[in-house]
């Protein structure tokens, strides 16, 4: 692929002055303020790999206490390999992009079969393992091994555009394998470890996006974007459009009866975003994304597009998402019959929302889930659930005829009505009163659950802080009654 102008330049500057200058000066800033990190207190690959999957997109800070925890669980690549995929999962719980996780899990496995459990010194085998993009394989390579790869992640884009006043977006996958080959041609003999590990760390710490530390910079004095008055500019990136936005309402269903204190959840698919998670049941509101007004039951059914960590701002301010900001009572009132009825559709569950409880915000790479979470009781299942996957049996003959109405009713004064015609034939979580043995048998992928049942069971940022913060309050005696709740 074509290098630009520019880059054939700093290409050729890389291996004369400046890329002297550059490749020397790193390395003795590198050894002499380098960072105490677990995953540098050897060049186990292993523990090299681990690292490097665990940073992208995260801050250090963050990922060193899910390494140490990590590494405690999954010792060895054996470990890993053997380990059941919902305790990897759970390890990972809190750090988001899950996939990370799932294709860690599938490369050591692969490194099991075919390597004997030993990370091979050979780059095309490295680079052919399971989630090993290149960053990744040049890493490992040159930390573990201290071949001389180039690993280029976001940090070394931004220096190397700096340092060498680069113009080119680096959004471009053509720029990237341009800078890829600047910063191979940068590495200095035998030290290829260090010097990759030292420009990320550049990178970090003083090189940053919007501040950068110029003065205390080891390599400042021969900088091209620095002495241009251009470091602020660079690098050019195109930006990326932003999530669009999607409404979705959550039950957070409580029991009763043999199961009081305890909460339904479900599990996602076998395969997908998030899949095998835990989450609170929740479907897409009518005209809550951008592709326009979608049956609520299907567009939940489908489930997510590929994910990312989730913003914790919202869980701190219970506001009203969108437009039920300006009339909450109305459109609540709305969507809590629009859930139950595309909850009875999409797997024959019966629930009644009862009220709203707050807001949360997950953000996806293009999509933003915007979450209404409204506490409910439990119903019953339709007859018909075993042909969506359910296991029950035929014995709910009648009883879907005699509910729904209800259930699934809208507001206003027939609605209500309809409640006090059924209310005195129901318990109050709305068990039909000569069959609540039935609240067991519930659809395929639903589950009761209390809260130690959460140590062992992995769910989504977003859903683990919303039942940790409910448990919490209900706990403390805090959970709003119904007249606090508006």
């Amino acid at each position: 692929m074509a290098m630009t102008n520019k880059q054939q330049a700093a290409l050729e500057q890389a291996s004369a002055g400046p890329g002297l200058f550059f490749g020397m000066e790193l390395l003795g800033w590198y050894r002499s303020v380098k960072r105490d990190l677990p995953w540098r207190e050897n060049r186990d690959p292993y523990r090299v790999w681990v690292s490097e999957i665990m940073l992208q997109q995260t801050r250090v800070d963050t990922v060193i206490p899910y390494y140490k925890r990590f590494m405690d669980k999954f010792p060895t690549i054996r470990h890993l390999a053997e380990a059941p995929e919902e305790e990897v999962l759970k390890c990972w719980e809190g750090l988001g992009y899950y996939s990370r996780a799932r294709n860690l899990q599938a490369g050591a496995q692969q490194v099991v079969s075919e390597y004997g459990g030993s990370v091979p010194d050979d780059k095309t085998a490295v680079a052919a393992l399971k989630g090993v993009g290149p960053y990744t394989a040049g890493a490992i390579m040159s930390i573990a091994f201290n071949r001389p790869e180039p690993a280029v992640d976001g940090n070394v884009m931004r220096v190397l555009s700096r340092y060498f006043c680069l113009e080119d977006d680096i959004a471009k996958p053509s720029v990237r394998t341009g800078i890829e080959r600047i910063a191979a041609a940068l590495i200095p003999e035998g030290a290829a470890g260090d010097f990759n590990q030292g420009i990320m760390e550049l990178g970090a710490l003083i090189c940053t996006p919007k501040s950068p530390g110029c003065l205390i910079c080891p390599v400042m004095a021969e900088c091209a974007g620095r002495l241009a008055g251009r470091e602020l500019e660079l690098p050019v990136k195109t930006k990326a459009k932003p999530p669009r936005p999607e409404l979705r309402l959550a039950a957070l269903v409580e029991g009763a009866g043999p199961h009081a204190g305890a909460i339904l959840v479900r599990q996602r698919p076998e395969s997908g975003l998030l899949a095998r998670m835990w989450e609170l049941p929740h479907v897409l509101a009518p005209g809550g994304g951008s592709a326009g007004p979608v049956a609520a039951g299907s567009a939940a059914a489908a489930g997510p597009v590929r994910g990312r960590r989730r913003s914790t701002a919202a869980l701190d301010a219970p506001a009203a998402a969108g437009e039920a900001a300006a009339s909450p009572g109305a459109n609540r009132e709305a969507r809590m019959a629009l859930m139950g009825r595309a909850l009875a559709e999409e797997a024959r569950l019966l629930i009644r929302p009862r009220r709203w409880w707050r807001d949360a915000e997950h953000v996806f790479s293009h999509i933003r889930w915007d979450l209404q979470v409204y506490l409910a009781d439990f119903g019953f299942v339709l007859k018909d659930a075993a042909s969506a996957g359910g296991t029950q049996a035929g014995a709910y003959t009648g009883l879907a005829a005699e509910q729904p109405a209800a259930y699934m009713a809208g507001s206003g004064e027939t609605a209500e009505a309809a409640q006090r015609e059924t209310a005195a034939s129901y318990d109050h979580a709305g068990l039909p009163l000569a069959s609540a043995a039935l609240v067991d048998r519930l659809p395929e992928g639903y589950r009761w659950i209390r809260q130690d049942d959460m140590k062992e069971m992995a769910f989504p940022n977003v859903f683990l802080r919303l039942l940790n913060d409910y448990w919490e309050q209900r706990e403390s005696g805090c959970l709003p009654d119904e007249a606090e709740a508006e």
